[in-house]
């Protein structure tokens, strides 16, 4: 038996000499990742920097094979062995193809990098006007389309659980898709969910809002082809996409963070530290740098570290990042999560980059804070620079509007204060016709909760709503009176029904009661909004709230006009319309559209309780 085996020992060792030359052949090249995965060309900006992913690849020098249009800058070392920066400049004269980047290292490679020809489709990024009406929803929890991707192997989490408010539930692209149809007979122009993007967390992933790759959909919505397929399937349909995005932080699994290009890419302090989510020290005369720090650098979250924007590596890598969405995809808006958080420098730049290359793009970030100042401060505005800081974002989420509604609405005789302060502070922005309107949020208490469960209230402020100044937003489930409070955020975030198969109640195709008279109320003055311009391109006018009852009319110089009358109180009120004369004179009569009523004297009107009229006055 030992001689059997020494023989068999001796042969396997003459056998491995005599193979020898064969296992010493080069070794294969290093799976390499650069980011941007692909460019385009005919940017207006032709700098392109290219961060390359590769073990060891620090260690190696880089050329670039002659390609008529485009240079090769340069190239520089990081703090890590595992990254080069490659910058390249792509003149306008470069047509579409691959580039050869020759790496020449220990172990030599060449990657085949694409330039691809920008769309040209005129349908593409329409961006947003006033005449759209947006529904913001979570693609998790609204409909499950492709359940073949609820579990997807090598994710952190795989697995779904809908009895679980921080499992994935199994919502996808697809399953939004299966409803557009839904939004269109809801009156809905434009789509908007929560980040899209890889959400690869072991907690909590379905939100989206801790990214862990920039350039790729959580697979458990889709692909990136299929996203794109997405987008142009909703143009085909008449819809628009926004798109969610952050800006100020990643996941804490972002492969940049596990595996750091260099520390400076990113806030750290001695010991975990939160931001101060004060906004105010920003533009405060008398503040301190320590508290600006606090408010731009601290983490907004354990799980969730602040990206260094000073960084002008980290800068332009997000700049490219979200100016390729938008040409892979033909998106028509970006949402900006958490902005006031953002390095204001590179807020600046970041915009300015995305509106030289996409000048219909929309844009609106979340500023939440409390005063009309603080607001418009975060939006393009009159205001002189603050701390060197002058914005050019377009738009702002109208929290000022939101919480004015929802004071009017709370108690018995609700306080309209803040609600006409709120469009009283208008003349901060240079135009607020491009600010977002909404009732609430998947991080706010349900509007249909803060109200009591009050349905007179409800369509108050449905009315309101949708007959302000700016582009009106939903949050899902709000159509159907989907109620909770957000005492945790799961309790706002639950599937809408009918998403899923086998679901007892089915919101999309059968609605009866409470729930089917607060969709037909949102679709008929959604849908009236649609064909009467005047309810989105006219102007406003407000006047004083006087007795608990709140006055004002969109209309159009020597056209059309529509009032707006709400009397806010438990008590039936007679209004003296000679005051409203400004505006009603030329018009004798009017018609309120959701319910046909006609309105026979606008020199005396009688206002039931809690009730909004919208009224389309008739001469």
């Amino acid at each position: 038996m030992r001689i059997f085996r020494s023989f068999l020992l001796a042969a396997g060792s003459a056998l491995l000499l005599a193979t020898a030359p064969a296992l010493a052949a080069p070794p294969a090249a290093p799976a390499a990742r650069i980011d941007p995965t692909y460019w385009f060309v005919g940017m207006k900006n032709p700098k392109l920097q290219l961060l390359v992913n590769a073990p060891g690849i620090a260690a190696d020098q880089v050329a670039l094979a002659t390609y008529p249009g485009v240079t090769l800058d340069g190239f520089q070392k990081l703090e890590s062995t595992n990254y080069l920066i490659v910058n390249l400049t792509v003149s306008p004269q470069a047509q579409p193809g691959k580039l050869k980047l020759q790496f020449t290292g220990p172990k030599p490679f060449t990657y085949s990098y694409e330039l691809r020809p920008r769309n040209q489709d005129p349908a593409r990024t329409q961006g947003l006007t006033q005449a759209d009406f947006i529904y913001m929803l979570m693609p998790d929890r609204f409909s499950n389309g492709n359940p073949k991707n609820d579990v997807v192997k090598g994710t952190r989490v795989n697995h779904v659980a809908r009895d679980s408010m921080y499992a994935r539930h199994g919502g996808d692209l697809q399953g939004i898709q299966n409803h557009f149809a839904y939004f269109k007979q809801l009156g809905v122009t434009t789509i908007w969910p929560t980040p899209v993007v890889e959400n690869d967390m072991p907690k909590a992933s379905y939100h989206g809002y801790a990214v862990t790759d920039c350039y790729k959909v959580d697979p458990r919505y889709g692909t990136n082809a299929e996203y794109v397929q997405f987008v142009k399937a909703a143009h085909g349909q008449g819809l628009k996409v926004v798109q969610d995005i952050v800006l100020n932080h990643w996941g804490s699994y972002h492969h940049l963070f596990l595996d750091k290009p260099a520390a400076d890419w990113f806030h750290q302090f001695p010991t975990f530290t939160r931001s101060n989510y004060n906004a105010f020290a920003l533009n405060d005369p008398y503040g301190s740098k320590i508290d600006r720090k606090l408010e731009n650098d601290g983490w907004f979250d354990t799980t969730m570290p602040d990206v260094n924007q000073s960084n002008p590596l980290v800068a332009t890598y997000l700049i490219q990042n979200f100016l390729w969405w938008v040409e892979s995809t033909g998106l028509d808006g970006y949402r900006i999560d958490t902005y006031p958080y953002s390095e204001l420098n590179f807020l600046m730049a970041w915009g300015k980059a995305i509106a030289d290359e996409y000048p219909k793009l929309a844009v609106f970030g979340e500023a939440w804070e409390g005063t009309e100042a603080e607001q418009a401060f975060f939006a393009q505005n009159i205001l002189p620079p603050v701390n060197g800081f002058k914005s050019n974002l377009p738009g702002v989420l109208d929290f000022q509007v939101c919480f004015g509604i929802g004071d009017a609405l709370k108690g018995d005789n609700g306080d309209f204060t803040k609600l006409y302060h709120a469009l009283q502070g208008d003349w901060l922005y240079t135009d607020a016709t491009r600010n977002v309107p909404f009732l609430d949020n998947h991080d706010m208490s349900r509007f249909y909760s803060v109200i009591g469960e009050d349905f007179n209230k409800y369509k108050m402020g449905l009315a309101w709503l949708l007959t302000l100044r700016g582009t009106p937003q939903l949050y899902y489930g709000t159509e159907v009176l989907m109620k909770n409070f957000s005492d945790p955020d799961g309790k706002v975030r639950e599937d809408f029904p009918g998403g899923w198969a086998g679901d007892k109640t089915n919101y999309f195709t059968q609605r009866s009661g409470p729930a089917g008279a607060a969709f037909d109320y949102v679709s008929k003055l959604a849908n009236y909004r649609k064909s009467h311009p005047v309810l989105s391109s006219g102007k406003l006018m407000q006047f004083i709230p006087q007795d608990g009852v709140y006055t004002y009319f969109r209309y159009k110089e020597g056209g059309e006009c529509v009032m707006i009358i709400a009397n806010n109180t438990t008590a039936e009120k007679k209004v003296d319309g000679t005051r409203f004369a400004e505006r009603t004179k030329g018009f004798s009569s009017g018609v309120e559209v959701t319910s046909g009523a006609v309105v026979g004297d606008l020199k005396a009107l009688v206002v039931p309780a809690h009730t909004a009229w919208v009224v389309e006055l008739r001469k």
